[in-house]
């Protein structure tokens, strides 16, 4: 029996050193580094929806993802002459300049599993959603006709305000200085609200100002919504209450539909 113990004991720690001596191998290891060159070229059969993965390789893929190289061949790859594009999307109006944002936005409307999230995002919820309050309200404009029906649609474009205390070490990986402007996205932390109203209504003027409130109710002919909005001179903190009598309001009935968008997906 003592025999025996000693022979699983001295297999035993056998398989230890040997497991360490594996571990420091590994560790040890300088693994390999490939150019920038063949990222550049594996990139290019990737799907747009795998960029993500894509950059979360190593440092290396991650830097070919911000590249002007890159996202010009993502969007030439997926661009067809009878694609339906806004002017500021169409090839002659691509620049280095916001290039990414540009190139996502475009996929929107000509890539089919993108353009699909659009056609099944639901409408806004009748509470008040979160992402929206304490918004500022930077541009407000009215179209004239939606689809085959002559129906106004409002459109108001928010701006989401940074928090009251910013910590600096939570800012994220930042693309190497010479693809800032590549990056360049002034319409980041932007949504589109869209509210379709059966007949024009008068609204006042509330660009520059902060959106407090939204209230989703029955219409006077029960048949259709009535939504109001809030907007203040200042933002609303520490759970303060909104009195009805404070701030501007915006009253639109009926309504047909309302609906909230980020704002590079709609504009």
């Amino acid at each position: 029996m003592d025999a025996q113990e000693e022979s699983i004991y001295e297999r035993t720690v056998s398989r230890k050193k040997k497991s360490k001596r594996h571990r420091e191998d590994v560790d040890t290891a300088g693994g390999e580094e490939y150019p920038m060159d063949i990222w550049l070229l594996l990139a290019s059969y990737i799907r747009p929806e795998d960029i993500v993965n894509f950059s979360l390789i190593c440092k290396n893929s991650w830097t070919v993802t911000c590249t002007a190289a890159f996202w010009t061949r993502l969007y030439r790859r997926h661009y067809t002459l009878d694609a339906s594009l806004p002017l500021c999307l169409r090839p002659e109006s691509m620049e280095k300049l916001r290039l990414r944002a540009c190139v996502i936005r475009s996929l929107y409307h000509k890539y089919e599993p993108f353009a699909a999230r659009i056609s099944k995002n639901p409408a806004i919820p009748e509470s008040t959603p979160n992402t929206l309050k304490n918004s500022k309200c930077l541009l407000l404009w009215c179209r004239k006709i939606v689809g085959n029906r002559k129906e106004p649609m409002w459109e108001f474009k928010f701006k989401k305000q940074p928090p009251r205390l910013k910590n600096k070490c939570m800012g994220g990986l930042q693309p190497p200085i010479q693809y800032e402007e590549v990056h360049t996205n002034p319409d980041q932390d932007c949504c589109l609200l869209q509210v379709t109203t059966l007949n024009f209504i008068f609204i006042p003027i509330v660009m520059g100002m902060i959106f407090t409130l939204l209230s989703i109710h029955v219409s006077t002919d029960m048949r259709h919504h009535r939504v109001r909005l809030v907007f203040q001179d200042s933002p609303i903190h520490g759970g303060r209450k909104l009195l009805s009598e404070q701030g501007v309001q915006v009253i639109l009935d009926p309504v047909h539909s309302v609906r909230l968008y980020p704002f590079s997906l709609r504009a």
